[in-house]
Order: C-alpha cells, then structure tokens, then sequence
C-alpha cells in the first residue's frame, strides 16, 4: 500500500516547491515564463471543448452623419468572432524508487530526496513549455503549444490561426518585417523594430507593445550598440536618441522591455503585450500534481504533474516580428 503520510508530505513538499502562488516561483526558470508570469500572461478558464477569445473585428458601419429627420440606420452589424484553440496538455512524472527511499532512511533525508526530484520535475515542466511557447505548435504530432512563431508568424498572411484563416481575413495577421537586418548596425535593425512597433501600437499608448524578446546574439548585439551610442538625459538615465535605453538592466525600446531567452528561434525578435498575448489554463490545471500511485508490477511511488492549458492572441495586429536577423 502507499505510504499515506509519505503522500501528505509529499503535497506539502510540491506545495512549497512551486509556490501557492505560481508566478512567484514558477516562471523564475526560464526568461519568457518569467517576464511575462509578471506581467498577466497567464489566465484562468473554467472550462469548455476549446479556449475562446472574444474578437471585436469591425466598426459599427451605422455611425455616420445624417440630416434632419433622417431615419436611422437599424442594420444589424457583426461586428464581434471568437478565436478558438485548443487545449493542450503537458505532463511528465517524477518517480521514487522503493530502494531510493530506503537509502534515504526516514525524515528529512527522505524528504530531501522527495524534494530534490519535484524541483527536478518542476524545472522539467517549465523548460519544456518555455521552449514550446515559442514553438509553431507541429511538434509531436501537433500536440506541443502553438507558440510564438505560430502567433507572430513570420509570413501573417497564410494559414489558420485560432480558427481563422489568416490569408481570407487581414484583421487577424500579426505585423512583420523582413529583410537583411543585422545586429552590428544599430540604424537598420531600429528602422525595423521602429516600424514594427507603430504598427503594432497604431499610433496609440495602451496598446503598445510592453515587450520584446530575440536570441543572445541579436540582444548582446543590440546591447554593445547602446553602449558604444549612448547618451546620458537630464535625468541622469541613459538613453540613445528617443527609442532606446537602459532601465535597470533592461534593455528598452520606446518604453518595451527587451530581453533574451536561449529558446527564442533564431533570426527572430518580438514585440507582444500580455494584454493580447495569453497564455490560457484550465481551473485547477497548472503544474497540478494527482497523489502518488504504487503501481502493482513495480516497486515505486509514481508521481503526475500536468498543466492543461495553450497559448493564444486575442488581437493579431497588436504583436508583431521581425526577421531575418543576420
């Protein structure tokens, strides 16, 4: 039979490894779990057959002027779609040997042992989803997260995202500009991320981006060009023109903070805000970890740990990339 109190203490233990609150602990691994588990990337759903954002596409078309006595226009307008994704699941389990367990004796090296493989296993969780949120969601037979290369495509204006076909409906591409960029010229690669930027925020200041993310190489690049080009403001904070800057260690462009993680594809650097950029998990379905089971055939306490949960955007035109980085 399982050892029930070796159970409890094992929850306590998993409990305390990733934190009663996830994104204190969680995303602290990997770069683009931890920026954006700040910054509200991650929502709750109750439940339903798919993940479902709510997409405003079109203007009211019976606003407009009318003379005296006019009558009104009463057409009804659509102007509201849904994107829908899927729900995907990712899993692993952490395995306790009963000989591990009788090397470790009692108390708090049993513990300690029980401890070292949920960090293990929790680092595991988190590393594989870090490298599938940027992902275009084919891998393993299209089970992995549709991630960023999915949502900020690097051509927007083919396939189906969310259910909705990209090449059919312009409102829904992402923004993207391409060419022979390189990160050794400072004037050409800003051009780019400039104009990805204004096309992502549309001229306005809550819709801008809030972060952008490449490889090392493009961000060490980009880092030694501030610094060889860089000014100091009336403030004392340095800056380099009117785009970019330092913010305690951050790397900014136009008030988005710029960071690398060693998963990003590359060539690539993008531009998104958690506000239409999510991450969407199942009540009750993050890092959730199910009570140890004692398989019949083998001497071991088997511990699940899955998430249920798929990235998504609920407005395209807000998130944006830029390619071919050389």
């Amino acid at each position: 039979m399982p050892d029930v109190n070796l159970g409890q203490q094992t929850a306590t233990v998993w409990e305390n490894v990733i934190g009663k609150k996830p994104n204190d602990n969680i995303f602290t691994s990997r770069a683009l779990f931890y920026f954006l588990g700040e910054k509200g990337f991650k929502e709750e759903a109750g439940g339903g057959r798919l993940i479902e954002f709510t997409l405003e596409y079109a203007e009211n078309s019976t606003f407009k002027s009318y003379s005296e006595m006019e009558e009104l226009d009463t057409t009804r307008i659509d102007v509201f779609d849904a994107a829908r994704f899927e729900w995907k699941i990712n899993a692993g389990t952490v395995v306790v040997s009963e000989l591990e367990k009788l090397r470790a004796a009692e108390g708090a090296r049993k513990i300690d042992l029980i401890a070292g493989k949920l960090e293990n296993g929790k680092n595991s969780h988190i590393a594989v989803m870090n490298r599938q949120c940027f992902s275009d969601g084919t891998g393993n037979g299209s089970k992995n997260i549709g991630g960023l290369q999915l949502l900020l495509a690097t051509d927007p204006t083919t396939g189906t995202v969310g259910g909705i076909n990209r090449a059919t409906y312009s409102f829904w591409r992402s923004r993207q500009t391409s060419g022979a960029q390189t990160a050794a010229d400072f004037d050409n690669l800003r051009s780019s991320m400039r104009s990805i930027f204004n096309q992502c925020s549309d001229g306005g200041v809550e819709n801008a981006p809030t972060f952008w993310v490449t490889t090392r190489t493009v961000f060490e690049g980009y880092e030694s060009l501030l610094v060889a080009n860089e000014r100091y403001a009336k403030d004392g904070s340095k800056s380099r023109g009117g785009d970019a800057g330092f913010d305690n260690n951050a790397l900014m462009f136009k008030g988005a903070k710029g960071f690398y993680d060693e998963d990003a594809p590359s060539g690539n650097l993008y531009f998104g805000n958690p506000k239409f950029l999510k991450f969407a998990y199942l009540t009750g379905g993050w890092m959730k970890m199910y009570p140890e089971v004692d398989p019949a055939n083998q001497l071991a306490n088997v511990h699940k740990v899955a998430t249920f949960g798929n990235m998504g955007v609920n407005n395209s035109r807000r998130v944006g990339v830029v390619t071919a980085i050389t």
